[in-house]
């Protein structure tokens, strides 16, 4: 391969020398990538792109005393492909219109609605002791010590009752799938 024909007036490589480096390294070089990529080749095939670019603006790298490039290419590859992950988690995840236009409105009234007399329905279902738990917890706001004071019934029994009456209503409710603030979480379960 021949050296970049770098001199203090040029600062980049020639386009001939980068044509070769592309011929000779680039099919290792996207190889390499779509595994960094987990095989998204269009992501591949532009991080190879951003490597040549900087092959092109660091002639500097050519005149090393390596018998090949490719290990610098790598190297360069392998931090651009992790600077790029890094942006695209630091970022929120971008979704299309579909995925909106089947989404429920958050501000709907009447699918609010609808939910709430769902559920209250299927809380009538349960017995009256796992109703009493679950009204306390979910609907009162207590905690499960203060749950337990209010039913005269150890802790533990609210805990056990609260378990076994969500999953009763899960079983009721196989499609309902809660939003934020539709039913809230007991406060200091965790805790307890």
């Amino acid at each position: 391969m021949t050296t970049a024909t770098a001199t203090k007036a040029t600062t980049t490589t020639d386009e001939r020398t980068l044509e070769e480096l592309q011929r000779e390294h680039g099919p290792a070089l996207l190889s390499f990538l779509l595994g960094l990529t987990y095989g998204d080749r269009q992501r591949a095939e532009d991080l190879v792109q951003e490597t040549l670019v900087r092959a092109w603006l660091h002639p500097e790298a050519f005149s090393g005393a390596y018998a090949s490039m490719r290990p610098w290419l790598f190297t360069v590859a392998r931090r651009l492909a992790i600077d790029a992950r890094r942006s695209r988690l630091a970022r929120p995840a971008e979704i299309g219109d579909g995925v909106l236009a089947v989404t429920p409105d958050p501000w709907d009234a009447t699918e609010s609605a609808e939910a709430a007399l769902d559920v209250r329905a299927a809380v009538r279902g349960l017995s009256p002791e796992h109703r009493a738990v679950l009204v306390r917890l979910y609907f009162h706001g207590l905690t499960v010590s203060e749950a337990a004071d209010d039913l005269g019934i150890p802790a533990g029994t609210v805990k056990s009752r609260s378990h076994y009456a969500l999953r009763q209503l899960g079983r009721s409710l196989p499609d309902y799938r809660p939003r934020r603030g539709v039913i809230a979480r007991p406060r200091a379960a965790a805790a307890q």
